[in-house]
């Protein structure tokens, strides 16, 4: 009876060890897990560095601008007539004077060599009449009629000969001519646009400033113009400043001359101005590429030894058997090797305040120390604690072409 009873506990209790030894095992495995992953050191990322020290800062201010011509116009014609020459050509440089278009003046020509017959014989009448005057033959009103038949006639050879003149089209300044917009034979209209005159020497570019700016903007300031954000070959200084702010846009039209020696500054283009302010001594700056923005805030990643480096390594622990001179030697060579080995570094987030920027650069007015090592690449892969090394093969806060001194 008892024998019946015996096989179906013991596979009971079988099935209970085995029940156990699973859900044993589940719970050892996951803390191993949780275990590992907590103590796992993740692989060091490489990050590019600026060290932070006090600079002299060049503060500017940046604006959109448009250039055109000191001098430049549209020329037209003042009255109606036929196109009989256009001596000039496209992107001829022509002097002050220079004829740019002859309209058909022959009727013109015509009127005026028979208004001048008329007024010979006018003049002549109007001596014969002062002398009969003189003599009291002749009535002095006939001297005032011819007098004033001779000043008319005078008056309308004047009329006809500045009509004449006006047929031919000259330039009023000394420029670089544009492309014709008439042909021979055209008939033109009063106000017809011949060719485009414009001054290529000296330019001038129009921008404007938001009213916060208006105090630091003087006349005579310099001024760097550029036509991309390459470079900034060009100077100029600033002539003129309007002396209303525009109520809708709360903005501040400025105008500043810029030489033009080799012409390649044209009348339309777009320009980025930068109107540099004085210098300031003792100012923390960063590359731009260093400052994160966030919902938080803006911060930066500083480079840190990591706090087990700052312990002292454990002194070696003395040999025992002195009959092992070669065992002992290997934990010295070792300990040589741990020496050398570079520190571990970290990096922190720090939350800054950023402030005025120029160029590459941003000031920073609070949340930096000098000498800090702040990470200028490689940020997206970091997270606060992590382990960096320092690369700085490529380094943009390191090239010329940033603006910043290479540490």
């Amino acid at each position: 009876m008892i024998k019946r009873y015996i096989l179906p506990v013991i596979i009971l209790i079988l099935v209970v060890v085995l029940a156990g030894g699973l859900v044993w095992f589940n719970f050892f495995r996951d803390g191993m897990i949780k275990q590992f992953f907590a103590t796992m050191q993740q692989p060091a990322q490489s990050v590019s560095t600026y060290t932070v020290e006090p600079a002299v800062w060049t503060p500017n201010i940046e604006a959109i601008g448009t250039v055109s011509a000191i001098q430049g116009v549209e020329l037209a014609v003042e009255v109606a007539g036929i196109v009989k020459d256009i001596p000039f050509t496209a992107n001829d440089i022509v002097e002050k004077g220079a004829p740019l278009l002859q309209l058909d003046d022959a009727i013109e020509k015509a009127d005026i060599v028979a208004a001048k017959a008329q007024d010979v014989l006018n003049d002549q009448t109007l001596a014969r009449a002062r002398t009969l005057n003189t003599r009291g033959v002749g009535a002095e009103s006939n001297v005032d009629t011819a007098q004033a038949a001779s000043l008319a006639k005078k008056a309308e050879i004047a009329k006809l000969e500045a009509v004449m003149e006006q047929k031919l089209l000259k330039a009023p300044f000394k420029g670089t001519v544009g492309i014709p917009r008439i042909e021979l034979g055209q008939y033109l209209s009063p106000g017809t646009v011949v060719v485009s005159l414009q001054d290529l020497s000296t330019m001038r570019v129009d921008f404007t400033v938001n009213e916060q700016n208006l105090n630091l903007i003087k006349i005579g300031q310099l001024i760097k113009l550029s036509l991309s954000d390459a470079d900034q070959p060009y100077e100029g200084q600033i002539t003129a400043i309007e002396p209303r702010i525009d109520p809708s846009t709360r903005l501040v039209s400025v105008r500043a001359k810029v030489d033009n020696p080799e012409g390649k500054l044209r009348p339309g283009q777009f320009a980025q101005v930068r109107v540099e302010l004085p210098k300031e001594e003792g100012v923390f700056t960063l590359p731009q590429t260093a400052l994160v923005s966030s919902l938080y805030g803006d911060y930066i990643y500083v480079v840190r030894p990591a706090p087990d480096a700052a312990k002292p390594a454990d002194a070696a622990k003395p040999a025992t058997d002195a009959a092992k001179p070669a065992d002992a030697a290997k934990p010295a060579a070792a300990g040589a090797t741990a020496e050398k080995k570079e520190p571990k570094l970290v990096v922190a987030q720090v939350f800054v305040k950023p402030g005025r920027r120029s160029g590459l650069l941003v000031e920073v007015t609070k949340g930096l120390n000098k000498g800090d090592i702040v990470v200028t690449a490689g940020q997206n892969r970091l997270n606060a604690g992590s382990v960096v090394t320092i690369a700085n093969d490529v380094n943009p806060a390191n090239t010329t072409d940033s603006g910043l001194p290479k540490k």
